[in-house]
């Protein structure tokens, strides 16, 4: 199976130690770390190096070369443009379709939290082998803690099957960010999971997928397919492919013409997340689903951090990261900057997030609401340099 961890997200919701040029899945949230270290150290010792793959967007390539400077340049996946999921799975399946058309591969955030990692490799390893057995979609579903709204959730049906401990599930249909009521119906009644986004297939059949459900951006991906192969791009090297460049700023004077060409196919795909382009389109005999019970997170907010950092916090349920001194502090966050301490009186559920330039305050409860602030500080161009 080949792995494709996706890189090119932007994590708004954890800022201000999340940023446009440095993303959450590019910082030391959890541990000593950053999340992407932590994701690529989860399959290496599961996975041969030349099954494993970065994708990203131009603008994340120095981040990745300066925390992963021996991961092979081959096989980082570069999305000419930030144009969605949709587009970016596409993409990355039309590239490993011209390599291994129909190898299993997956694609996994590289910032999600994994509680049990033994228990997330099984089941993958299950995974594997049923797509290469039925040809079906296997995606992953979570067990939901609360009524998410920022979430995806999928309904099941029968169980179909129990293998190795991993259980496999009907598929009955996918809502995309339900509203608060409808996501508090989902929850209570126990037949919907979180949708985990760990899509798995093979290249020839996503883009089997792609010509059926969403025909348009299809169109646009057989262009590209028919580019790359036209060309028989290499990497310096000779080791593989290297359609766009890993670097930043792309000099477009050097590109030869069907790079361009790339480029301006690409920039045409409309932008939207793969869910509402193919997911909720399929026939639900297509999917089937894993329940995956290895205590997984998005790390969508600091308030999730908090709840599922359970061993990381101190016995007043604090989840602290830098040099903290308080007073009848409880359940709270406080991330300090180096060469800084922070002082805490009489604080319950707070975030308190200080990095050089920025510092956050607010009630735990409401660490969702980040996100407006992005949009509050995108008002003012003066304050660009915040985001």
């Amino acid at each position: 199976m080949n792995i494709v961890i996706l890189a090119g997200g932007s994590g708004t919701r954890l800022w201000p130690m999340s940023r446009t040029n440095k993303s959450k899945q590019f910082s030391k949230i959890i541990g000593n770390k950053t999340l992407l270290e932590v994701t690529l150290d989860r399959f290496k010792n599961n996975y041969p190096q030349k099954n494993i793959y970065i994708s990203t967007i131009p603008q994340y390539c120095q981040n990745i070369k300066e925390i992963l400077p021996n991961f092979p340049l081959e096989n980082i996946i570069v999305e000419p443009d930030k144009r969605d999921t949709a587009a970016a799975m596409g993409y990355v399946a039309s590239v490993l379709y011209l390599k291994e058309p129909d190898e299993p591969m997956i694609f996994v955030a590289s910032d999600h939290y994994i509680g049990n990692e033994d228990l997330f490799i099984n089941a993958l390893k299950v995974a594997e082998k049923e797509i290469r057995r039925t040809r079906k979609m296997f995606d992953i579903g979570i067990v939901p803690d609360y009524p998410s709204t920022a979430l995806g959730y999928t309904k099941i049906g029968k169980r179909l099957k129990k293998d190795s401990d991993v259980k496999i599930y009907e598929f009955l249909g996918h809502k995309e960010k339900p509203t608060y009521e409808k996501a508090k119906g989902y929850v209570s009644s126990g037949e919907y999971l979180w949708h985990g986004n760990f899509y798995m297939w093979t290249p020839r059949l996503f883009l089997k997928a792609f010509k059926k459900y969403a025909p348009d951006i299809y169109i646009h991906l057989k262009k590209i397919i028919k580019l790359i192969r036209q060309n028989g791009i290499k990497t310096s090297d000779g080791k593989g492919m290297e359609v766009i460049p890993c670097q930043m700023p792309i000099n477009f004077d050097q590109l030869p013409a069907f790079k361009k060409k790339i480029f301006e196919t690409y920039s045409q795909i409309r932008k939207e997340m793969i869910d509402y382009a193919i997911t909720e389109k399929m026939d639900n005999s297509e999917i089937r689903i894993i329940k995956g019970e290895f205590f997984w997170s998005d790390v969508g907010n600091w308030n999730d951090l908090h709840k599922k950092l359970v061993t990381s916090k101190d016995s007043k349920g604090n989840l602290v990261k830098g040099d903290w001194v308080g007073i009848d502090t409880t359940q709270s966050i406080i991330y300090t900057h180096k060469n800084k301490l922070v002082a805490t009186i009489g604080l319950d559920d707070i975030v308190i997030v200080d990095t050089p330039d920025a510092l956050l305050v607010c009630p735990k409860g409401r660490a969702q609401d980040v996100k407006q602030i992005i949009d509050k500080i995108k008002l003012n161009k003066k304050r660009d340099k915040y985001l």
